[in-house]
Protein backbone atom coordinates (compact mmCIF):
# COMPACT_ATOMS: atom_id res chain seq x y z
CA UNK A 1 0.00 0.00 0.00
CA UNK A 2 1.40 3.38 -1.00
CA UNK A 3 1.90 6.11 1.55
CA UNK A 4 0.20 9.39 0.57
CA UNK A 5 2.76 11.99 -0.51
CA UNK A 6 5.57 9.44 -1.07
CA UNK A 7 6.18 10.61 -4.65
CA UNK A 8 6.27 14.23 -3.53
CA UNK A 9 8.84 13.42 -0.86
CA UNK A 10 11.06 11.57 -3.37
CA UNK A 11 10.85 14.49 -5.80
CA UNK A 12 11.78 17.00 -3.09
CA UNK A 13 14.71 14.78 -2.03
CA UNK A 14 16.09 14.79 -5.60
CA UNK A 15 15.65 18.57 -5.77
CA UNK A 16 17.48 19.14 -2.48
CA UNK A 17 20.30 16.80 -3.50
CA UNK A 18 20.90 18.65 -6.78
CA UNK A 19 20.65 22.07 -5.12
CA UNK A 20 23.60 21.28 -2.84
CA UNK A 21 25.97 20.29 -5.71
CA UNK A 22 28.05 22.78 -7.67
CA UNK A 23 27.05 23.12 -11.29
CA UNK A 24 29.54 22.08 -13.95
CA UNK A 25 28.86 24.59 -16.69
CA UNK A 26 31.41 24.76 -19.51
CA UNK A 27 32.13 28.18 -20.95
CA UNK A 28 31.57 27.08 -24.56
CA UNK A 29 33.33 29.59 -26.78
CA UNK A 30 36.38 29.59 -24.53
CA UNK A 31 36.36 25.87 -23.66
CA UNK A 32 35.76 23.51 -26.56
CA UNK A 33 33.50 20.55 -25.69
CA UNK A 34 34.87 17.02 -25.58
CA UNK A 35 33.00 15.36 -28.44
CA UNK A 36 32.45 11.61 -28.49
CA UNK A 37 34.09 9.66 -31.30
CA UNK A 38 32.01 9.37 -34.46
CA UNK A 39 29.95 12.42 -33.57
CA UNK A 40 27.93 13.82 -36.46
CA UNK A 41 28.78 17.32 -37.52
CA UNK A 42 28.93 18.36 -41.14
CA UNK A 43 29.20 16.11 -44.21
CA UNK A 44 32.43 16.25 -46.21
CA UNK A 45 32.90 15.30 -49.88
CA UNK A 46 35.92 13.57 -51.37
CA UNK A 47 35.35 14.69 -54.94
CA UNK A 48 37.77 12.29 -56.61
CA UNK A 49 35.81 9.30 -55.29
CA UNK A 50 32.44 10.56 -56.54
CA UNK A 51 31.29 8.77 -59.70
CA UNK A 52 28.01 10.71 -59.94
CA UNK A 53 25.96 7.57 -59.37
CA UNK A 54 23.28 9.71 -57.65
CA UNK A 55 22.63 7.09 -54.95
CA UNK A 56 23.10 9.62 -52.16
CA UNK A 57 20.61 12.05 -53.71
CA UNK A 58 18.06 9.30 -54.37
CA UNK A 59 18.29 7.84 -50.86
CA UNK A 60 18.11 11.21 -49.07
CA UNK A 61 14.72 11.46 -47.33
CA UNK A 62 14.89 15.27 -47.28
CA UNK A 63 15.99 15.73 -50.91
CA UNK A 64 18.67 18.18 -49.77
CA UNK A 65 21.43 16.91 -52.11
CA UNK A 66 21.66 18.46 -55.56
CA UNK A 67 23.92 16.87 -58.19
CA UNK A 68 24.59 17.90 -61.79
CA UNK A 69 27.02 16.22 -64.16
CA UNK A 70 27.91 15.80 -67.80
CA UNK A 71 29.38 12.95 -69.81
CA UNK A 72 32.92 13.19 -71.11
CA UNK A 73 34.54 10.92 -73.68
CA UNK A 74 37.77 9.23 -72.68
CA UNK A 75 39.87 7.85 -75.52
CA UNK A 76 41.54 4.59 -74.55
CA UNK A 77 44.44 3.59 -76.82
CA UNK A 78 43.72 0.29 -78.52
CA UNK A 79 40.00 0.33 -77.71
CA UNK A 80 37.42 -0.01 -80.48
CA UNK A 81 35.51 3.07 -79.35
CA UNK A 82 35.85 5.89 -76.88
CA UNK A 83 34.53 5.37 -73.37
CA UNK A 84 32.33 7.76 -71.45
CA UNK A 85 32.56 8.84 -67.85
CA UNK A 86 30.50 11.15 -65.72
CA UNK A 87 32.11 14.40 -64.61
CA UNK A 88 30.79 16.11 -61.51
CA UNK A 89 29.65 19.68 -62.21
CA UNK A 90 27.64 20.45 -59.09
CA UNK A 91 27.37 18.73 -55.72
CA UNK A 92 25.47 20.79 -53.15
CA UNK A 93 24.04 19.89 -49.77
CA UNK A 94 21.48 22.20 -48.22
CA UNK A 95 22.17 21.93 -44.49
CA UNK A 96 19.07 23.96 -43.69
CA UNK A 97 17.05 20.94 -44.88
CA UNK A 98 19.40 18.13 -43.81
CA UNK A 99 18.35 16.08 -40.78
CA UNK A 100 21.80 14.47 -40.36
CA UNK A 101 20.51 10.92 -40.66
CA UNK A 102 23.62 9.69 -42.49
CA UNK A 103 21.73 7.68 -45.11
CA UNK A 104 23.66 9.42 -47.90
CA UNK A 105 26.99 8.40 -46.33
CA UNK A 106 25.86 4.81 -45.88
CA UNK A 107 24.44 4.65 -49.42
CA UNK A 108 27.62 5.87 -51.13
CA UNK A 109 29.40 2.79 -52.52
CA UNK A 110 32.60 4.69 -53.35
CA UNK A 111 33.33 6.37 -49.97
CA UNK A 112 32.92 9.89 -51.31
CA UNK A 113 30.97 11.19 -48.29
CA UNK A 114 32.22 11.32 -44.69
CA UNK A 115 31.08 12.64 -41.32
CA UNK A 116 33.26 15.29 -39.72
CA UNK A 117 33.06 16.27 -36.05
CA UNK A 118 32.85 19.97 -36.98
CA UNK A 119 29.64 21.50 -35.70
CA UNK A 120 30.47 25.22 -35.80
CA UNK A 121 29.18 26.22 -39.20
CA UNK A 122 26.24 28.41 -38.28
CA UNK A 123 25.43 31.25 -40.66
CA UNK A 124 23.57 34.54 -40.35
CA UNK A 125 21.89 34.01 -43.71
CA UNK A 126 19.92 30.83 -44.42
CA UNK A 127 21.14 30.77 -48.03
CA UNK A 128 24.73 30.32 -46.84
CA UNK A 129 23.88 26.86 -45.49
CA UNK A 130 23.89 25.56 -49.08
CA UNK A 131 27.41 24.13 -49.28
CA UNK A 132 28.87 23.53 -52.74
CA UNK A 133 31.44 20.90 -53.68
CA UNK A 134 34.40 23.18 -52.93
CA UNK A 135 33.15 23.98 -49.45
CA UNK A 136 32.25 20.33 -48.81
CA UNK A 137 35.72 19.34 -50.01
CA UNK A 138 37.33 21.77 -47.56
CA UNK A 139 35.73 19.84 -44.67
CA UNK A 140 37.77 16.73 -45.63
CA UNK A 141 40.74 18.09 -43.65
CA UNK A 142 38.73 17.59 -40.45
CA UNK A 143 37.64 14.00 -41.08
CA UNK A 144 39.16 11.79 -38.36
CA UNK A 145 41.07 8.66 -39.38
CA UNK A 146 39.18 5.39 -39.13
CA UNK A 147 39.51 3.52 -35.82
CA UNK A 148 42.23 0.92 -35.53
CA UNK A 149 41.30 -2.64 -36.36
CA UNK A 150 40.62 -4.84 -33.35
CA UNK A 151 43.47 -7.39 -33.26
CA UNK A 152 41.16 -10.01 -31.70
CA UNK A 153 38.40 -9.37 -34.22
CA UNK A 154 37.72 -10.92 -37.58
CA UNK A 155 40.06 -9.70 -40.36
CA UNK A 156 38.66 -7.43 -43.04
CA UNK A 157 37.70 -8.87 -46.43
CA UNK A 158 40.77 -7.30 -48.02
CA UNK A 159 43.14 -8.77 -45.42
CA UNK A 160 41.54 -12.20 -45.70
CA UNK A 161 41.82 -12.15 -49.51
CA UNK A 162 45.48 -11.05 -49.34
CA UNK A 163 46.31 -13.80 -46.84
CA UNK A 164 44.48 -16.38 -48.96
CA UNK A 165 46.28 -15.24 -52.13
CA UNK A 166 49.69 -15.26 -50.41
CA UNK A 167 49.07 -18.76 -48.97
CA UNK A 168 47.87 -20.27 -52.24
Amino acid sequence: MAVPGEGLAKGLAVTLKTMTRRSTTQQYPDVQPELPPRSRGVIALLEENCTVCMLCARECPDWCIYIDSHKEEVVVPGAARARQRNVLDRFDIDFSLCMYCGICIEACPFDALYWTPEFEYAEHDLRDLLHDKDRLGAWMATVPPPPAHDPNGEPSKEEAAATKAAGA
